[in-house]
């Protein structure tokens, strides 16, 4: 299979579930706004979906799918079945306690991860009610990531990235029809996410049973606990818990210092993080998930050149895409900010703040999309420790960053979202030299001519973009209509005069194709 038709095919499902991750926040926005009870609901989901960055697509995924695609490629397929299977029951086990402890400490777990809110008790009782209606989602996205390492170790790519398409519909539904329903009507998104995550799992089964992959839960523990993938699986995942925790640690504290700052910086640090994780989704985890799978089979069979030309062609994709997203974020924050939320309760000081967080998010974008390459770099080698080396100094510079941003340049919510990218910046540069350094990656010959023929690109893109938007404070006079057409021209124009010069300069879309390790 090429990657890049692969990459075709899970950005396609990633834009549809994308486009249908703003109409939610559309949707949320109009009928929300960003306040009290959005900031609750807010907190209240990020605490699962942080648990299920780090242990389901986080962690598990980084240790389970080399060692899956080691199985596949080296052993039986009866050995390959009862990993999966041994895997599958000690992942349910490890959840299952999980989430009944999130449910049962609802309140506790509020007072950790946003202390701010004990200052008032209405807010702090609403985020823990909405918390142990949220909560029961690790349990079901974790057994989802298991269902999309597998199959995208059999190379089945389209199915696991069309799955979060089912938690942005329910999320639509719930908010239009039944918030009214409710006695607050904030709960009605805290059960989508519940019924989101159930429908998510339930899609799975039927591809997995089509490829014979289905897993059987054992209720036999002890068995499954002493099998040797198993072990393999968890001596990875100890590493990598703490590497995907070091990330996830500097999220929770962001939140935490944005949870002292004035109501609304939540809300507005989320719809920021929406837009930002547009590119970031659509590139970074897209290119992540489906290089790791070659990536791990190449290793396999000891292939270090092929290993060395797919990080290459990895990396040359995340820059020629990354970048224009970037840039094409910070200078059209306030077209795209008014023209998704500036509706119903998001007012025209929601939009501004917001695009000071976009802002400020798009300055570290790129390390953000690097971060995703380069580490299944180490990953695919079971190499674990490098990146949470890397990971944990990331962490440091975040916090250190945010002290004077937040506090020293008088930033706010904007330093905690500039620390976050800057960061980002920093992990992918030592990722790169850790690569270097060791000879894993080799870069191929044409990289000057490369960057200087996208930079050219990115100024003629960059200039049409400023002199096409016009003035921000316009947007907000401009009707709804007004804005869509406008936006999309604006769109269509930088799009067509970065890509237009590429091709001036003689980039082909046939120069980045690139079959998948067989």
């Amino acid at each position: 299979m090429s990657l890049l038709r692969a990459l075709a095919t899970v950005s396609s499902m990633t834009l549809l579930s994308r486009i249908l991750g703003f109409v939610r926040d559309f949707v949320i926005a109009r009928v929300f706004g960003a306040g009290l009870a959005t900031d609750a609901f807010f907190v209240a989901f990020k605490l699962p979906n942080l648990l299920r960055r780090l242990f389901a697509e986080g962690a598990f995924s980084q240790a389970f799918v080399p060692v899956l695609g080691e199985y596949r490629n080296n052993r039986s397929a009866e050995e390959t079945r009862r990993l999966v299977d041994s895997v599958a029951s000690v992942l349910s086990l490890a959840v299952f306690v999980v989430t009944v402890l999130g449910v049962l400490a609802a309140p506790l777990v509020v007072w950790v991860f946003a202390p701010g809110f004990a200052v008032n008790p209405y807010k702090f009782a609403l985020t823990a009610a909405l918390t142990r209606i949220t909560f029961p989602y690790i349990l079901f996205m974790s057994l989802v990531a298991l269902s999309a390492g597998i199959l995208n170790t059999w190379s089945r790519f389209a199915l696991p990235a069309f799955t979060p398409v089912l938690l942005n519909v329910s999320f639509i539904a719930m908010a239009l029809f039944a918030a009214p329903l409710f006695p607050q009507p904030i709960e009605a998104l805290a059960w989508a996410v519940f019924i989101g995550g159930l429908l998510q799992l339930a899609l799975q089964i039927p591809a997995l049973r089509k490829i014979g992959m289905l897993p059987r839960i054992s209720f036999c523990w002890r068995a499954a606990w002493r099998d040797e993938g198993v072990r393999r699986v968890l001596t990875l995942m100890a590493p990598a818990v703490l590497g995907v925790s070091v990330s996830q640690i500097s999220l929770v504290l962001n939140n935490i210092f944005a949870t002292f700052l004035q109501n609304g910086s939540v809300s507005w640090l989320y719809y920021a993080d929406r837009l930002m994780e547009f590119p970031a989704g659509m590139l970074g985890a897209t290119l992540g998930t489906i290089l790791l799978p070659s990536l791990s089979k190449c290793h396999a069979r000891a292939d270090h050149t092929e290993y060395s030309r797919l990080l290459d062609w990895g990396l040359r994709l995340t820059l020629l895409l990354a970048l224009p997203a970037a840039l094409a974020l910070a200078l059209l924050a306030v077209p795209l900010i008014s023209t998704l939320f500036f509706h119903g309760a998001f007012t025209a000081q929601d939009v501004f703040q917001t695009r000071s967080a976009l802002a400020a998010y798009s300055i570290g974008l790129t390390g953000m999309i690097l971060v995703k390459v380069l580490a299944p770099g180490f990953y695919a080698r079971q190499n674990v420790r490098t990146p949470v080396k890397i990971a944990l100094i990331a962490l440091l510079a975040t916090q250190a960053m945010n002290l004077v941003f937040v506090f020293g340049f008088g930033l706010r919510h904007a330093g905690l979202a500039l620390a976050i990218g800057l960061a980002a910046c920093l992990n992918a540069g030592l990722l790169y030299f850790g690569l270097r350094r060791t000879a894993i990656y080799l870069p191929q010959a044409g990289w000057g001519l490369f960057l200087l023929k996208m930079l050219l690109a990115l100024a003629l893109m960059g200039g049409v973009l400023w002199w096409g938007m016009g003035g921000e404070r316009d947007w907000l006079r401009f009707a709804l209509a007004e804005r869509l057409w406008r936006l999309g021209l604006l769109v269509v124009a930088g799009a067509g005069a970065y890509f237009g010069a590429l091709w001036l300069m003689g980039f082909r879309l046939r120069d980045f194709s690139r079959k998948a390790a067989s």
